[in-house]
């Protein structure tokens, strides 16, 4: 056989044993706890190409939807640990859960392997453009004036915009109606309207009101900007210490063994960081991030008793 048969059939045999190995491999299902459409549902389809482009296993996004988060979370917990299911989990499912739900049949400090967090996005307090307020100091004035008369809405109780005005009161002594809507869509079209007069809402939807002038947007819950808000500042900078960094996380089942937990953290953050990715999670007004599984799980426990502190202290219940 000639040198450069030889080259060819080592070539065949090479590609042959990678597909062998591909097809070997059984897929990989991300399990995304809501409905498509979403955030979490957007990054988990462009995470799941991303994976698939790189490293040639087909990656499958299914939808668990239900009881706030918990149906899918349950689902992810007790998949098999071999490394073939995982989820994509915003963080209220993980740190605000476990303080609202009396039985949630999953300790998210236990029962979990975490793998890396993927991206990270503020809150943002917006208000009807009624209001005579633009800057924070100013709208608390109002609302100290008009308090008895202020509805806040969010997506639902327990929510991150539920807790960041229970968060408000909290740190200012003021007493606000909150009004929970099954959703943010209905939330931000009675805002508009001035049904409701705020809102604490994920940037990436409310930016598109804000942008056209239907909402006017006072402060952001991260300590620091919003690259997609730049003249906006955190609430932080006039109340100290009011922060609420709105996260997402891939996590997998109970007993993920070590050599598959690194291999899907490794996977994830590369294919996360991706242009395909990362370039429409900016668009949307969310960052990229990524952690080691320990820190994901430091964030977690630290996170649960942060907000297990504040449903306690504001009688937080679920109707």
């Amino acid at each position: 056989m000639t040198t450069t048969l030889k080259r060819m059939a080592g070539a065949v045999l090479c590609a042959c044993t990678l597909a062998f190995a591909h097809a070997a491999e059984p897929p990989l299902t991300i399990i995304v706890p809501y409905a498509p459409g979403g955030m979490g549902d957007t990054v988990a389809r462009l995470t799941a190409q991303a994976m698939t482009k790189e490293g040639g296993r087909t990656v499958i996004v299914e939808n668990r939807p239900g009881a706030n988060g918990m149906i899918g979370l349950q689902a992810i917990s007790r998949a098999s640990p071999d490394g073939a299911t995982i989820g994509l989990v915003p963080a209220s499912v993980l740190t605000v859960n476990p303080s609202i739900y009396k039985d949630m049949k999953v300790d998210t400090a236990k029962d979990i392997s975490p793998l890396t967090l993927a991206l990270s996005l503020p809150n943002v307090l917006v208000v009807n453009p009624s209001v005579p307020a633009q800057n924070l100091p100013d709208f608390l004035a109002y609302l100290k004036a008009n308090q008895s008369k202020i509805s806040y809405g969010s997506m639902g109780t327990g929510s991150s915009g539920h807790l960041n005005g229970e968060l408000l009161q909290r740190d200012t002594g003021l007493e606000l109606t909150h009004v929970p809507y099954k959703g943010s869509a209905p939330a931000m079209q009675d805002l508009i309207a001035g049904q409701i007069q705020m809102a604490f809402e994920n940037l990436p939807v409310a930016l598109p009101y804000i942008q056209a002038g239907k909402l006017r947007a006072i402060g952001v819950t991260s300590t620091s900007r919003s690259p997609a808000l730049p003249d906006i500042p955190p609430l932080a900078d006039t109340l100290p210490g009011f922060e609420d960094n709105i996260w997402f996380a891939f996590v997998g089942p109970k007993g993920l063994p070590a050599a598959a937990t690194e291999k899907l953290h490794d996977q994830l953050v590369k294919a996360v960081a991706s242009p395909e990715v990362s370039s429409v999670v900016k668009e949307r007004g969310a960052v990229v991030v990524s952690s080691s599984p320990a820190e994901l799980r430091d964030l977690i426990v630290a996170e649960r008793d942060k907000w297990a502190s504040l449903v306690k202290e504001r009688n937080v219940k679920i109707d």
